[in-house]
């Protein structure tokens, strides 16, 4: 993708507004595309100086003002000079372009592109609205009739606002800049041009006309004007933190095979959950476009790779190369967990069937090798394991990879219809890059343990393999499929390695996650069953209900029955918050409010044990134990998120659940606690910066009205689960249910309309009018803006 020169630093100093703003921007009155005056591809733009350097960044010229005598007042509309008196006068007078005189009058404080206007937006800390014309446009006209001659349109504008007119044919420099941001991040272009820029003359928000007042979902001047003044005021220490996030993740991304270092790669999903949270509220950015590449690459790599377990599914640790052949072998139960969520969040974004069958199969190793018949996840799987060749003597791999020799033995069968005589095992081995010699470099293979082996990676797409070989793509799934099959049973005979069967309740929490979100996405109703069985084994195995405490950890007897140490180990703050992270996620996945009730008892048991009531913030283990020297709070989102960043988002969510507002406080004062990591080095804390934007975009509560299981119910709930929604509650208002309507009564007001299952997009509780088909309700959550009714 073509990289526009501010990529990775737009909106260091502003706050960025959805990309709805653009929805109006890009039509004219009659709703048609704007002309666009040409592609703006054939130009290159030239590096930009960064910004706080104290250079222009676009060079421009010095503001000239004329004397009165020479200045010349033109009607709107380019029409010819008037003698009458006009109420206002702006420094556009001065000016000899005629289409910078046309706007001479309004009542706007116009300046024309220059020092003293950047000058003013710098010392004052306001953006800058940038306005590009020519003065024989016509929609130019309109937009100055319905909104710059506006009296309060021009206050607006004048009072929070560097006002710039610039004229294209004057300056076509500044225009083709502006305009490449445009076309790149609304998909349109025209005149005239809006652009939102911050002081440095960053662009963060542009389009083309917008009409005055809104007009059913189509956002008008005065509303983009207003949502633009809020999200500057209020919002720019979260754009900061997740701008500055954004950043120093690109700085340290890998381009060719994804991830953020060279080797050895870890997964990290809480930065490709960062980066594609980061792209649902910048979609109309540079910036936002490359945070989904990096993170859609980086997933798709390590979906094609060695650290994906091709043949028994599931994830190794981490990739000692950098193209994630090599794996460090051992499998973590946290992994799987995290790993299903960011590949089924990037199905939801992508429409990609790769990401949603990658999803999938991590539970399904999950459910086959990692757990419980009491409901319950075990730890991890070991990276070392006995050859299966003979000797006792354990090597790393061992279970996992693969001779030459070994896979034709598998699969010799001739494959008929293929270009040249060639067996199942063949086609196997170009496709998963299998050789002769073994696939595993010395350099990342210390030891010597993997010398002549194999380590499955995809080399060749499917339709590649397919070429290559002169059989169908169809056919090739086929037999590749067919292969898997064949050595995941013969796996089966080989000495396995040690199995962690130890079950931990925040590893458990966060697998409970994983079943309810990819169950939820894909609609699968086993899944669902499987992470309900995960509640009830967390609730039964892991909670004294007598103490009033989540116990850490429970283990396998010999008899395959759970049994617990005496005494038990008390949970500690990962512990409680990533079961209510879970339930939360089990409640939005099945509606079933006995899970909700859990993550409420559970929120108020941390606040009450974990708290930190001087400097915000939640000790990691509990402060009244005098056996623990140093009470700290962790402050990092690693291989794990950290607990603060994950509380500091179910806070969130259950004060819209509860009507608990003193929640919404404590997380408020969680995020204070972190401000200066937040603001110093935000990638150490992806996940907090997630839970910092989601408080400066009011969560969208979705209530559906309707019979749990009613097909019309599972329709919307499905067009509901089919997006990406971070900053989002979803809630179930059924007869049969009072839980929610008893903390939340405005929801006693909603109800089916004609018989249906109806739905409600709210913020704060005003609410669009009420849906009934799912393809409705899906674009009114894709739109973003409602009609709406208050409540």
């Amino acid at each position: 993708m073509f990289r526009i020169a501010w990529r990775r630093s737009v909106c260091t100093s502003s706050g960025c507004e959805h990309a709805r703003l653009l929805t109006a921007g890009i039509c004219g009155a009659d709703g048609r595309q704007l002309s666009s005056g040409g592609n703006a591809r054939g130009f290159r733009l030239t590096p930009l100086p960064q910004a706080g350097d104290g250079s222009p960044l676009l060079h421009p010229q010095p503001a000239r003002y004329l004397s009165p005598s020479v200045s010349m007042s033109m009607a709107s509309g380019g029409e010819g000079p008037s003698s009458t008196p006009h109420r206002h006068t702006n420094r556009l007078a001065k000016e000899k372009s005629p289409y910078l005189l046309q706007h001479a009058h309004n009542p706007v404080d116009w300046y024309p592109w220059g020092q003293d206007a950047f000058d003013k937006a710098r010392n004052e800390d306001k953006p800058i609205f940038l306005s590009v014309g020519y003065s024989t446009c016509h929609w130019c006209h309109v937009m100055e009739r319905e909104s710059f001659e506006d009296e309060e349109i021009g206050r607006m504008l004048s009072d929070n606002f560097v006002c710039i007119k610039l004229d294209r044919e004057e300056r076509p420099d500044v225009d083709k800049v502006y305009m490449t941001f445009v076309q790149a991040t609304s998909g349109g272009g025209g005149w005239p041009m809006s652009v939102w820029l911050t002081p440095d003359l960053k662009p963060f928000i542009g389009g083309t006309y917008f009409p005055p007042r809104d007009h059913g979902r189509r956002p008008g001047f005065k509303t983009v004007l207003s949502r633009i003044m809020e999200q500057w005021r209020n919002n720019r220490p979260a754009w900061n933190a997740a701008n500055r996030c954004f950043q120093q993740l690109a700085h340290s991304y890998e381009e060719e095979y994804g991830g953020f270092r060279d080797a050895p790669k870890f997964p990290k999903p809480v930065n490709l959950m960062f980066l594609m949270s980061y792209w649902s509220v910048n979609r109309s950015t540079s910036e936002g476009v490359e945070a989904l590449q990096m993170a859609l690459h980086t997933l798709r790599m390590m979906a094609l790779g060695g650290i994906h377990d091709h043949v028994a599914q599931g994830f190794h640790r981490y990739s000692t190369d950098s193209s994630w052949h090599v794996p460090h072998f051992e499998k973590m139960l946290y992994d799987q967990a995290q790993l299903a969520v960011a590949y089924i969040t990037a199905s939801q974004v992508s429409g990609e069937q790769l990401f949603a069958d990658v999803a999938r199969d991590i539970l399904l190793y999950v459910s086959r090798d990692l757990s419980d018949k009491s409901g319950g996840f075990y730890s991890a799987e070991d990276a070392d394991s006995v050859p299966s060749s003979g000797g006792t003597k354990k090597r790393e791999g061992a279970f996992c990879v693969w001779t030459a020799s070994e896979v034709r033995e598998l699969l010799p069968d001739v494959v008929e219809g293929a270009s040249e005589p060639v067996t199942q095992a063949d086609i196997f081995m170009h496709h998963y890059g299998v050789k002769e010699q073994g696939n595993v470099a010395a350099e990342q293979d210390p030891h010597g343990e993997l010398e002549g082996q194999n380590v499955l990676i995809v080399r060749y797409s499917v339709e590649l393999t397919s070429a290559r070989f002169g059989i169908s793509v169809e056919k090739v799934n086929e037999l590749l499929a067919a292969a898997r099959a064949k050595m995941a049973e013969v796996r089966t005979s080989r000495p396995r390695p040690h199995l962690d069967t130890k079950m931990l309740a925040s590893w458990n929490g966060l697998m409970l996650s994983a079943y309810a979100r990819v169950g939820a996405v894909l609609g699968d109703k086993a899944l669902l069953e499987r992470a309900v069985q995960a509640g009830y084994f967390l609730k039964d195995h892991l909670w004294d209900a007598e103490r009033q405490t989540i116990l850490r950890t429970c283990y396998r007897g010999d008899e395959m029955e759970v049994q617990q140490i005496s005494p038990p180990i008390s949970g500690f703050l990962d512990d409680y918050a990533f079961i209510i992270c879970g339930l939360l996620d089990l409640y939005e996945a099945t509606l079933q409010t006995e899970w909700l009730q859990w993550a409420e008892e559970l929120q108020l048991r941390q606040d009450t044990l974990f708290w930190d009531e001087v400097g915000g913030g939640f000790f990691c283990s509990d402060p009244s134990d005098s056996t623990v020297l140093l009470q700290l709070k962790e402050d990092q989102d690693g291989a794990e998120p950290s607990a603060n960043s994950v509380s500091a988002s179910n806070l969130l969510r259950l004060s819209h659940y509860t009507g608990r507002q003193e929640w919404l406080q404590r997380s408020q004062q969680l995020l204070t606690a972190f401000s200066d990591r937040l603001t110093r080095v935000p990638i150490a804390l992806p996940e907090m910066v997630r839970s910092l934007l989601a408080q400066h975009y009011t969560l969208k509560q979705i209530v559906i009205c309707g019979q749990r299981d009613a097909p019309d119910t599972t329709s919307l709930l499905a067009a509901v689960n089919s997006l990406f929604l971070p900053h989002k509650v979803l809630m179930l208002v059924d007869n049969d249910d009072n839980f929610l309507c008893q903390r939340l009564p405005v929801l006693s007001s909603m109800s089916q309309q004609g018989g249906v299952a109806t739905a409600y997009v709210c913020q704060d509780f005003t609410c669009s009018l009420p849906v009934t088909d799912p393809q409705e309700l899906r674009r009114l959550l894709l739109d973003g803006a409602t009609d709406t009714q208050a409540e």
